[in-house]
């Protein structure tokens, strides 16, 4: 039953089984399963977000508990169809599938959540309508470019937690090939804002493209503390380093060199990435518009 209707729900989308298969879980989630936390918070977000079904959203608090299940059954066969709902949601399964179909086209405050699971749901909100006007001012305006932007600024800012490095930036005292002409100028301008510049360089640079001082007394403290600059020098380093056309190419490594001047933090920027194309990507690749909202109506109403 359950292979069958994922078959018509993708038949009904007018498309086969030409998924882009992404993944934002690591183990299953629901009764008797695994339950990993940030899968089950994954997992709660996404009902959330498909979820007219409720009044009451689920708390985003990673524990499995009846309401979790309970909505889970309640997606598998109202929206599915699922006459006898398995209350579990498996990686690559027909549920997560059907979960990620059901999610809108725009890049919202939930999707945010989404992509940066582990930042708190205010930090999300103290970021969002900025990124979302940097984006748009920045030429960043395809999910792919989307993708690759918002993965590396989660991998650079722990998930928005941090706008200015955690290090001393003693390391970069005397890089002349970051600008670092004067004696404490590694400190004075050490990676600040949602992607990390550094250097008195970048923030010359940058002042003179927004028509601000960032080089004397404390403000160069400004594009860590206040939302607007962290996220525009992000936008404007993207910009000057040509990051669109490589994104265009979804080349994470050449974009990772780019940004860190190597591969640190590999891994995790690629996971990021999967995760923000999860939420951001078309899961398929020719359905036409509004195909998946139709197909999730008739799926429900061939199997009743």
């Amino acid at each position: 039953m359950r292979a069958e209707i994922s078959g018509n729900l993708l038949a009904h989308c007018g498309v086969s089984s030409d998924i882009v298969r992404l993944m934002c879980i690591t183990g299953a989630v629901g009764r008797g399963a695994a339950n990993v936390r940030d899968d089950v918070r994954t997992v709660q977000l996404l009902l959330n977000l498909n979820s007219p079904q409720s009044a009451v959203p689920l708390d985003l608090d990673g524990s499995c508990g009846d309401g979790t299940v309970a909505a889970i059954e309640l997606f598998q066969k109202g929206v599915i169809g699922d006459k006898d709902p398995a209350g579990v949601v498996t990686v690559g399964g027909t549920t997560l599938t059907a979960l990620r179909l059901g999610m809108g086209v725009a890049l919202t405050e939930g999707k945010l959540q989404g992509i940066c699971i582990h930042a708190s749901p205010s930090l999300v909100a103290k970021y969002f309508a900025a990124l979302l006007a940097g984006m748009q001012t920045g030429d960043i305006d395809t999910p792919l470019r989307q993708s690759h932007f918002l993965a590396q600024l989660a991998h650079e800012s722990g998930e928005f937690r941090y706008t200015e490095e955690l290090a001393s930036g003693k390391r970069y005292e005397g890089r002349k090939d970051l600008g670092n002409t004067e004696p404490g100028d590694g400190v004075r301008f050490k990676g600040r804002g949602l992607i990390q510049v550094t250097g008195r360089a970048n923030y010359t640079a940058f002042g003179k493209f927004v028509k601000q001082d960032f080089t004397t007394g404390d403000a160069m403290g400004r594009l860590a503390t206040e939302v607007a600059f962290a996220v525009q020098v992000a936008v404007w380093f993207w910009g000057t380093r040509g990051l669109n056309l490589l994104a265009d190419a979804d080349n994470v490594e050449a974009i990772t060199r780019k940004i860190n001047g190597g591969l640190n933090g590999f891994d995790d920027r690629k996971a990021k990435l999967e995760r923000a194309k999860f939420f951001l990507l078309p899961p398929h690749r020719n359905a036409p518009p509004g195909a998946v909202l139709h197909a999730m109506e008739a799926v429900s109403e061939s199997v009743q």
